[in-house]
């Protein structure tokens, strides 16, 4: 597990680009572009599990963004987290039609899928609970209320899901995911309601999540949200998502 000591020099000792490697700085400009949300749009996993929400990704998992999403998670690059929760939050604003404006005294919940206890030991963080929680901040400093609520756990083993298929990985989650704490998790009434993780491959994960939430809460999902999904289903969507971008800068 890491140390406060390797986190706090994460934090102040110079650093190689997360993205493409450049010498003594964090992220790169067009590393920070490419994770920008400009091209934040939907994604359709094909096949389409059931009960799987419409989904929103902020770039394609590849190139640089792959390099900082692997870098945050598995190499311990926390920093990192900053400019992909402001990802994450161009992904949020699209799945919870945020551009279309926030009714008054509605609130937006970000849930993150659940690691396994296992791989945050090893890893020494949850990767998307701290990439939702630094999405949630740049959503409120649009003006957004927005807040992170980690209700969801593994209830069971799972498989590791390195070189599975998707019907595999449906199998290999179904009624793996709970309630933190059993029985029924209760939100707001004035609630949008959204998944967040930081990677979609075949969206079994995120379904699972999904069904997992609606027989734990009355709430319906809005939608879930995710930094980046593979090229061949991601669609990226410059029309719609320029006033999202503009809100979570």
């Amino acid at each position: 597990m890491r140390g406060w000591w390797q986190e706090l020099a994460g934090l102040v000792l110079p650093a190689d680009c997360g993205g493409c490697g450049a010498a003594r700085v964090l992220l790169c400009a067009g590393c920070a572009q490419a994770l920008g949300g400009a091209a934040a749009g939907p994604v359709s996993p094909s096949p389409r599990p059931a009960g799987l929400p419409a989904v929103y990704a902020a770039a394609a998992y590849e190139g640089a963004v792959r390099e900082v999403v692997l870098a945050h998670k598995e190499r311990g690059a926390l920093p990192l987290a900053g400019p992909l929760g402001g990802a994450l939050a161009a992904a949020v604003a699209g799945a919870a039609g945020v551009e279309a404006g926030v009714a008054a005294g509605e609130e937006l919940v970000l849930v993150p899928v659940p690691s396994a206890r296992r791989q945050v030991r090893a890893r020494g963080h949850d990767p998307a609970r701290r990439i939702a929680l630094a999405a949630a901040g740049r959503l409120r400093r649009a003006g957004v209320r927005a807040r992170v609520a980690c209700v969801l756990r593994q209830v069971r083993p799972v498989a590791d899901q390195a070189g599975l298929g998707a019907r595999e990985r449906r199998e290999n989650l179904a009624g793996a995911l709970g309630p933190c704490r059993g029985g029924e998790v209760r939100f707001p009434a004035a609630a949008r309601i959204v998944l967040v993780d930081d990677v979609i491959t075949t969206g079994a994960t995120l379904a699972e999540a999904a069904r997992a939430l609606r027989a734990a809460s009355a709430a319906v999902v809005a939608g879930a949200a995710v930094v980046a999904a593979p090229a061949g289903s991601f669609v990226p969507n410059r029309s719609t998502t320029r006033t999202a971008q503009r809100s979570c800068e």
